[in-house]
């Protein structure tokens, strides 16, 4: 559970059947992740009801036409013991924001230069194009980092009083990293548009398709499993994963290490792509 692998763990006690046997009705401890605030609502219904479907067979009271629970859950939430849905809400936003800033300020930063004529400026400068197109990156993601640290610590953490239970700094660092792959992605559409109306047409259902299958708006297990694999591609649901882990479960580096890698592999993989394309548009100018 700590790693984001399960949402609930049942607990069965010893000599449960013969306690069942017995009518004694014994207990069953349901620990529920309440972060995946959908399922910790609903799930412990529906396990009540399979384990009483399940152990009826072996129950033989002599009351038996009586409607009494023939086992009794008890249920423990973790992560968000009281499950308010302001805290899930709170962080979600801030990790959808950073989303939506880094592919809109650096796919921006890139048209606003050609819609203004300064990107003939920049030709003549000893510039290479990975030095334009990672400027573009550093500069628009350095604002967003510093933006997304004061709105968990001033807003989240102080104004809402949501409980950040991870490391800031490794928060931070995975949004660096997080930073440059969807930057990437930004300046790779913004190639394929000449107008920031044709950007903003274009980026919308990109961004509509990566937060609701990412995981933060909807959970990843009500995802059809061919859109789970292709979603793998992208870098929003390995930091979703990742963001969460860290600032809902206190995560460390030996937990999140899988997102980690998968993120720095995508964010390669985007900038060798976007820096191949933005190399093509330049030298349409020249």
């Amino acid at each position: 559970m700590d790693r984001g692998k399960f949402t609930f763990v049942v607990n069965i006690p010893p000599k449960f059947q013969g306690d069942i046997e017995e009518n004694t009705k014994p207990d069953v401890q349901i620990v529920t992740d309440a972060t995946a605030m959908s399922q910790a609502g609903r799930g412990p219904g529906y396990i009540q009801q399979i384990i009483n479907n399940t152990v009826a067979p072996y129950w033989n009271p002599p009351n038996k036409a009586q409607n009494a629970p023939l086992v009794t859950l008890e249920t423990r939430a973790r992560f968000n013991p009281n499950m308010y849905q302001g805290w899930f809400v709170a962080i979600n936003q801030v990790i959808n924001n950073i989303s939506v800033l880094a592919i809109f300020l650096c796919g921006a930063a890139v048209l606003r230069e050609r819609e203004h004529g300064n990107i003939e400026h920049l030709l003549v400068m000893p510039l290479r194009p990975f030095e334009l197109m990672f400027a573009k990156i550093w500069a628009n993601g350095l604002v967003i980092v510093v933006v997304a640290t004061l709105s968990l610590w001033i807003m989240v953490h102080g104004l809402l009083q949501v409980p950040l239970a991870g490391s800031m700094l490794l928060f931070l660092f995975g949004t660096v990293l997080y930073q440059f792959s969807v930057g990437a992605l930004g300046i790779l559409l913004a190639t394929f548009t000449g107008t920031m109306g044709q950007f903003g047409l274009l980026v919308i259902p990109v961004l509509v398709v990566l937060n609701l299958l990412s995981g933060s708006t909807t959970p990843m297990e009500s995802i059809p499993t061919s859109l789970q694999y292709a979603m793998q591609l992208m870098p929003t649901p390995h930091f979703v994963g990742f963001a969460q882990a860290v600032l809902y479960r206190g995560a460390g580096v030996d937990i999140v290490w899988p997102q980690l890698t998968a993120l720095a592999v995508i964010t390669i993989a985007f900038l060798a792509v976007s820096l191949m394309r933005f190399r093509t548009t330049i030298a349409s100018f020249g």
